[in-house]
């Protein structure tokens, strides 16, 4: 039976990248894998098919005679050294694409990530939320932080053994952290590497567990960490704190601890990216006369102009008393929004005033003119 075009198996173009077909492979693998089909020979067809096809493809001098030859320019009857899976079986770099499918299959760590013997586990990441106000977004702030997070058990210094003579090296792997195990075909053999079940891949074994940490290695504590906040910052930005997440198994490194910037709603203002709001409620007369009002800002107070005449909703910008832009130079600015204010209850002398104003032809606005409707249409694209 002919062979089918490499390309075609893997689903790629001929002018495909390495890394496009290293991509292709590893989705292939880890769908037809034998362990993962097991008794299903067409699978194991479509494995073994996938993996001439890359063995050929990832090779620079094999893909060349192969573009040039078809599957004659790579077979080994005529001497071109084609696929062989002998040689696929001992090669590295299939071991680095099929690791991550042999770990999670098999219970085990990757070839990246498994442990090896004199080697330690990183500790994990801790989170936590740093609530800010406005101001202290727009000033920077020093905050102090106290969390809690595993520590190195001070009683087994972190190994999690009663005293050293109870800790063995692992008797199924050899101290080695990971267990090899070969299958044979009629086309040869392959060998899947996974973490050592019985020592959970650190290569050794504890046979009396320390009475403080229960044989983990840790314990719960709390520590105090000292985090800047530069000015600038908001909602969904975080600062990494190196080495001072949860410590490590087995004496391994600290994780980071992550501080995540949450901003606290404000009484008053409202932010807009660098840019601040504040609702300036004016009565009538201020509206209509002019008036010089004073306004919070977010570090103190300033005057602010309101003409003679200014109309409800009206807004005016006060330059760079915004948030400072992060890492960059110049802040926002705050926008004042004017909002005309209408009494809910009048006095019987405030109504008198109101009435005689009432009739004042100035006092009233003015009306639509012709063509009025036609500019509303236009402006709203009817």
């Amino acid at each position: 039976m002919s062979k089918r075009d490499y390309y075609e198996v893997l689903g790629v173009d001929r002018s495909a990248s390495a890394e496009e077909i290293k991509k292709a492979y590893r989705k292939l693998a880890m769908k037809y894998h034998p362990d993962r089909n097991p008794d299903d020979k067409n699978a194991e067809e479509k494995f073994k098919e996938a993996s001439e096809a890359y063995e050929i493809l990832s090779d620079r001098e094999k893909r060349a005679l192969y573009d040039r030859h078809g599957h004659a320019g790579v077979d080994p009857m005529f001497g071109q050294g084609g696929f062989s899976w002998s040689d696929f079986t001992h090669a590295s770099e299939f071991e680095d694409i099929l690791g991550d499918l042999f770990g999670s299959f098999f219970g085990g760590r990757s070839r990246s990530s498994r442990s090896r013997r004199g080697s330690a586990r990183r500790g994990k990441d801790v989170t936590i939320p740093l609530h800010l106000s406005l101001e202290e977004i727009a000033t920077g702030v020093e905050k102090k932080i106290r969390y809690k997070r595993y520590e190195k058990c001070e009683k087994c210094d972190g190994t999690g053994a009663k005293n050293r003579n109870a800790v063995q090296t692992c008797p199924d792997c050899g101290g080695a952290g990971e267990v090899r195990r070969v299958q044979r075909s009629f086309l040869g053999s392959f060998t899947t590497v996974t973490g050592c079940p019985r020592c959970q891949g650190e290569g050794q074994i504890i046979t009396e567990r320390c009475h403080a940490c229960r044989g983990e290695g840790l314990v719960h504590g709390e520590q105090t960490v000292s985090v800047r906040v530069p000015a600038g910052v908001s909602s969904g930005n975080y600062i990494p704190i190196r080495g001072q997440g949860s410590a490590g198994p087995r004496g391994g490194p600290n994780g980071d601890l992550i501080v995540h910037i949450e901003e606290k709603e404000h009484e008053f203002f409202e932010r807009v990216g660098d840019n601040i709001i504040y609702t300036l409620p004016i009565s009538f007369p201020q509206a209509a006369l002019g008036a010089e009002i004073e306004i919070p800002t977010l570090t103190d107070t300033i005057k602010l102009k309101i003409p003679e005449g200014t109309q409800s909703g009206k807004v005016f910008r006060v330059r760079d008393r915004g948030i400072p832009h992060l890492n960059g130079r110049g802040r926002g600015d705050q926008l004042v929004r004017v909002i005309v204010w209408v009494p809910e209850k009048l006095s019987k002398d405030d109504k008198k005033w109101i009435e005689k104003l009432a009739k004042s032809e100035n006092l009233m606005p003015p009306q639509p003119g012709k063509g009025f409707l036609s500019k509303v249409k236009e402006f709203l694209g009817l």
